[in-house]
C-alpha cells in the first residue's frame, strides 16, 4: 500500500478530497437505492446496487491513475482529433438515442455488444474544453481576429452545442457558460465575446421558435419540458418536477441540524431520483446542516485546490486545461445542490463523484487525471530541481575537498620549518 501510494503523483491535496467525496459517496448510495430496489425485484435490497457504485469508482480510480501518468500536452493534439469524432458519435445519439426504465433517455446511447448506456454529451464537453484551451494557449505573432476564431475555435463549440441541444439544454447551457468563462480568462477580447453571447441568445430564441411552429418533431421534442420546469418553477402550477422538489425541501427539513441518521431517510422511499440528481437532499436528511455543509466545505476546498494547480501551471495551455476541466466540476455541483433547495429549477445535473451512475463518475475521473497530470508536471519539475541542487552541492564539496587535499600536499611539501633536524647530529654525538 506504501509503495502504492508513493506512486500517486501529482496534487495530494486533489488526490484527497477526491478520495474523501467518494467514500462518502457510499453511504447515501446504499441508503438512497431502496427505491430502486423496490422497483427493480421488490425485495428493497440495495447491496446489489452498492457493489455495482463499487464497481463505478473502483473503475473511475483507475482512469484517473491511468491518465495522470500521461504527460497533460499530449492531450492537446488528442482533443483536435476526438473532436469530430465526438460530434458523429453525437449525431447518432441524436438520431437513435435509448430507452432506460421505460423513459425516454434520448441523450443516451447503448454502447453494442456489451449493453453499456452512456452519456456521450459528457465527453464532448471534456474534449471540447481541452480543444479550447489549445486554442487559447497557442502562440500568436498578431493578436486574435474575430474572423479566424470564428471559424479555428466558435465554428466547432457551435457545431458541438448544436448536436447537444435539442435532449440537453441544462448542458448545453453549462458547456456554453463554462467556454465563455474560460475564453474570457484566457484574454479572448471582450468585444468580440459580446458578440458570441448575443449571438448564442439569437439562436436559442430561433431554436425555440422553430419549436412551437414544429412541436410533432422529434428533434423539438424535449422543449416543451424545458417550458414545464420553467413554468413550474416560477409559478405554482403543479407538476411532476414539483413533486420531486416538495419531497427533496421535506428531506431537507426532516434532517435539521445532525440528520436523522444514516440509512434513516423516508423521503428516499418516495422521490424518483433519490441516488443520483436529488441525492443531496437524502444527504441532508440523514446527515443534517453539518453532513450537508461538509460536503459543501469538500467541493470549495477542491476548487481551491484546482486554483493553486492553475496558478502553479508553467504553462497557458496547462491553466487553462486546469480552470476548463475544474471548474464545471464544482458548479455541477453548485447546480445540484441548488436545485435540491429550490434554488433553481430541475436541471438533471448529477453531484459528481457522489451520486450514482457510471458516466457522470468516470467522465469526472477523466477531467481529474488529466488535472492531475498538469500537477505532477510541476512536481516533476521541482523534484527534478532538488535532485539537481544536491547534484550540484555534491559536486562542489567534492572539488572543495579536491582543492583542501592539494593545499595541505603543498604546504607539507614546501614548508621552509625544519622538522628533520642535522642528520649528522647521531655522529657528532658519539
Amino acid at each position: 500500500m506504501k509503495q502504492f501510494l508513493n506512486n500517486l503523483k501529482g496534487d495530494k491535496g486533489i488526490w484527497s478530497f477526491v478520495a474523501l467525496l467518494a467514500l462518502f459517496s457510499f453511504m447515501p448510495v446504499f441508503s438512497a437505492s431502496s427505491n430502486l430496489a423496490y422497483l427493480g425485484h421488490g425485495t428493497g435490497n440495495t447491496l446489489g446496487y452498492l457493489l455495482k457504485h463499487l464497481g463505478h469508482i473502483g473503475f473511475g480510480f483507475a482512469i484517473i491513475y491511468a491518465v495522470h501518468t500521461v504527460p497533460y500536452l499530449y492531450f492537446r493534439s488528442i482533443s483536435k482529433v476526438l473532436l469530430p469524432v465526438v460530434w458523429v458519435i453525437l449525431a447518432i445519439t441524436m438520431i437513435k438515442g435509448t430507452v432506460i426504465g421505460g423513459a425516454n433517455a434520448s441523450r443516451w446511447l447503448q454502447i453494442p455488444f456489451i449493453g453499456i448506456s452512456f452519456q456521450p454529451s459528457a465527453f464532448a464537453a471534456l474534449v471540447l474544453y481541452v480543444f479550447v484551451a489549445r486554442y487559447l494557449s497557442k502562440k500568436r505573432e498578431v493578436p486574435i481576429e474575430f474572423k479566424s476564431s470564428l471559424k479555428e475555435l466558435w465554428g466547432p463549440v457551435f457545431i458541438t452545442l448544436v448536436f447537444i441541444l435539442p435532449s440537453n439544454f441544462s448542458t448545453t447551457a453549462l458547456i456554453f457558460a463554462m467556454v465563455v468563462v474560460l475564453v474570457f480568462i484566457g484574454k479572448y477580447p471582450l468585444k468580440y465575446l459580446t458578440y458570441i453571447i448575443g449571438s448564442g441568445i439569437v439562436f436559442l430564441a430561433f431554436f425555440v421558435l422553430l419549436a412551437k411552429a414544429f412541436p410533432e418533431a422529434k428533434f423539438f421534442s424535449r422543449v416543451s419540458t424545458w417550458e414545464s420546469r420553467i413554468e413550474s418553477y416560477t409559478t405554482n402550477k403543479p407538476e411532476e418536477d414539483d413533486y420531486q422538489i416538495e419531497k427533496a425541501k421535506i428531506a431537507i427539513a426532516s434532517g435539521k441540524i445532525y440528520g436523522l441518521g444514516p440509512g434513516k431517510s423516508v423521503q428516499k422511499n418516495f422521490l424518483p431520483q433519490s441516488s443520483s440528481d436529488f441525492i443531496y437532499a437524502i444527504i441532508v436528511e440523514e446527515y443534517g446542516l453539518v453532513g450537508g455543509f461538509g460536503v459543501l466545505i469538500l467541493y470549495l476546498l477542491l476548487l481551491f485546490r484546482f486554483v493553486v494547480a492553475a496558478h502553479m501551471a508553467n504553462t497557458l495551455f496547462g491553466k487553462l486545461v486546469v480552470i476548463g476541466l475544474g471548474f464545471p466540476m464544482i458548479f455541477q455541483a453548485m447546480i445540484n445542490m441548488a436545485v435540491a433547495v429550490e434554488l433553481l429549477p430541475v436541471t438533471g445535473q448529477t453531484l459528481p463523484l457522489i451520486s450514482s451512475g457510471g458516466t457522470s463518475i468516470w467522465m469526472t475521473s477523466i477531467a481529474l487525471g488529466i488535472i492531475i497530470s498538469v500537477t505532477k508536471k510541476e512536481e516533476e519539475i521541482l523534484e527534478e530541481q532538488k535532485k539537481s541542487a544536491k547534484r550540484e552541492e555534491a559536486l562542489q564539496k567534492m572539488i572543495d575537498e579536491h582543492l583542501q587535499a592539494e593545499e595541505n600536499e603543498n604546504n607539507e611539501s614546501y614548508s621552509i620549518e625544519d622538522k628533520v633536524g642535522n642528520p649528522m647530529d647521531a655522529v657528532a654525538n658519539k
